[in-house]
């Protein structure tokens, strides 16, 4: 009974010295001029679907909510936004048929948004509709007509 206390104790004892590890709010300038809506015609119906499934990672529009603040959540969003700008950046967003192509390929294949990302966002969640006419809309950029 001893070493299971001993045992909690170093736990709980670990889980607020991570809370003082607090990882930097990641935003950067929202008024680059290279947004995505700014390149290319984005369709407003598909441009709020970006902007509700895909923008908290995939651009410098990044909304921190309250759970960003309890460790180890925190450091993990702080990766996860980290990687999905270096692969894609909708603030920063520079023409590549391939990347296109890609959009269209990770919204087919529902690896986008992230499974983790659509439990807890309701607007990430894209039906069916709102599938099609992202995966058709970046399909039909890929030649840049």
């Amino acid at each position: 009974m001893k070493v299971l206390k001993a045992v909690f104790l170093i736990i709980l004892l670990g889980f607020i010295a991570i809370q003082l590890i607090r990882p930097e709010k990641i935003n950067g300038s929202k008024e680059s001029g290279s947004d995505i809506a700014q390149i290319l015609t984005v369709p407003s119906s598909v441009h709020q679907s970006f902007k509700d499934a895909c923008y908290d990672c995939h651009s410098n529009s990044t909304v921190y909510t309250w759970y960003f603040n309890i460790q180890p959540v925190g450091l993990m969003m702080n990766r996860h936004i980290m990687e999905g700008r270096e692969e894609l950046n909708f603030s920063n967003f520079a023409i590549n048929p391939d990347k296109m192509k890609e959009i269209a390929e990770v919204i087919e294949e529902n690896e986008m948004p992230l499974k983790s990302y659509r439990m807890i966002h309701k607007k990430a969640r894209l039906d069916d509709t709102r599938k099609k006419e992202l995966i058709q809309w970046a399909e039909s950029e890929t030649t840049f007509k």
